[in-house]
């Protein structure tokens, strides 16, 4: 690029995705004259996906100003907890995010999940028509136009990763009333009318059921429901959520 050099500062929480000479703070970069300071901020590996708001000369301006000369850039993390206007808050979670998902519909959240990968313009494209944030570590996925809305997840680890869900988005949690399957609603069952999908054990050993009202998949308190409990505790009394009794859960 030969065009006008502005000065750059990326927030600290933004840092790991420039290179690591831009890591220090304020950095010069020259741009090409013509693109936006959404694509410069693009171009230097931030997603726009994480940036928040952009401040020119401490003043903010959109993702489609035009960078001049001399100009002093500050990107900022978003705002947390971030809010999602336009549709009810629900996610969309790329093929290597299961156990994240699970976990969120633990907890009652709204979250689709593809055990196969469809590839990139698929999700982007399931993101956009069901208006759904794009949850992945995929930063080329992120940039991609066509989503509705995203979010990189910084962990690899699945307690920190539904760490940040939750504190970033601060959805409403209601345990326990979501497949952690298929993700679709639970109802109460009757033993009698799910006793054909239980083992002999299972009836003898247990009484309340509920079942998933689009899969069937039936769900009781077993064996590892203490492990399924302290999960839920834990974001309950981190993020809050609407109740923490358990009708049914483990299968």
């Amino acid at each position: 690029m030969n065009g006008p050099e502005i000065d750059l500062e990326v927030a600290p929480e933004l840092r790991l995705f420039v290179a690591h000479e831009r890591r220090g703070g304020r950095t010069s970069v020259t741009t090409d004259g013509s693109s936006t300071l959404g694509h410069v901020v693009e171009s230097l590996g931030v997603p726009l996906t994480e940036a928040g708001q952009l401040l020119v000369d401490g003043r903010p301006v959109p993702v489609s100003h035009i960078p001049s000369a001399g100009e002093l850039v500050e990107v900022r993390a978003v705002e947390r907890p971030q809010r999602v206007p336009g549709a009810p808050l629900r996610f969309l979670l790329d093929v290597h995010l299961g156990t994240l998902a699970r976990r969120l519909r633990l907890l009652g959240v709204d979250a689709a999940y593809e055990s196969e990968d469809i590839g990139d313009p698929a999700l982007a494209t399931l993101s956009a028509t069901e208006q759904r944030v794009l949850l992945s570590r995929d930063r080329g996925l992120l940039r991609r136009r066509e989503i509705w809305a995203g979010a990189y997840i910084y962990s690899d680890r699945p307690e920190s990763q539904l760490r940040d869900v939750l504190g970033r988005f601060a959805p409403v949690l209601a345990p326990w009333t979501r497949c952690t399957a298929c993700n679709g609603k639970l109802a109460d069952a009757d033993k009698s009318s799910v006793s054909a999908q239980l083992e002999h054990g299972t009836q003898q050993s247990y009484d309340v059921f509920a079942q998933c009202t689009e899969c069937s998949r039936v769900y009781w308190r077993g064996a590892h429901h203490s492990n399924l409990e302290a999960i839920v505790a834990d974001a309950v009394r981190e993020f809050g959520g609407l109740g923490t009794e358990a009708p049914a859960a483990g299968s």
